[in-house]
């Protein structure tokens, strides 16, 4: 079993408290938007990271992290992007892939608006995380936790860090 804690759009603004609740987690995963290096390394620093670029980040991130990753975690197969849409609705860019080539979980960032959504079509399980950070228009800043075993996905726990 792994523990996972996921977040996006920090957009340069780490809260100390992301280290409370992943404290017990053992690998973090963002899904884009970081801002920059410095949030990265200090995530980096606390348990094993994974990330992806997103469309407000710069060089130094872009360079450091990848636009799209897909692994498997367990005997799961994650794909992480910043910008994926949603079931039904998802990005060109990832569309042709997503339905021939479809993950067990599909992770993205962007909106600021935490969901949590089954895509029937195509079997997968869909996370956007929220916003972590100050900048946007959400009202409260958000994070996942969860756990994966084997295949399955299980544990999820939507975290609310405060308002904006």
């Amino acid at each position: 079993m792994v523990k996972i804690g996921l977040l996006s759009d920090t957009h340069s603004y780490l809260d100390d408290a992301v280290f409370k609740y992943f404290d017990e987690c053992d690998e973090i995963w963002h899904a884009g938007d970081i801002g920059n290096v410095a949030v990265a390394d200090k995530l980096a620093a606390f348990k094993p990271f994974k990330a992806v670029y997103g469309n407000i980040d710069g060089r130094e991130v872009r360079q450091t992290y990848p636009e799209n990753l897909r692994f498997k975690c367990e005997e799961l197969d994650v794909w992480i992007t910043h910008i994926g849409g949603y079931p039904g609705r998802y990005d060109p860019k990832i569309k042709v892939e997503i339905y021939a080539n479809p993950p067990k979980l599909f992770i993205c960032g962007h909106s600021h608006i935490l969901k949590v959504i089954f895509d029937k079509k195509i079997s997968c399980l869909h996370l956007n995380p929220g916003a972590a950070g100050k900048a946007g228009w959400h009202k409260v800043r958000t994070l996942l936790r969860f756990c994966v075993s084997e295949e399955k996905i299980h544990t999820l726990e939507a975290i609310e860090l405060g308002n904006r």
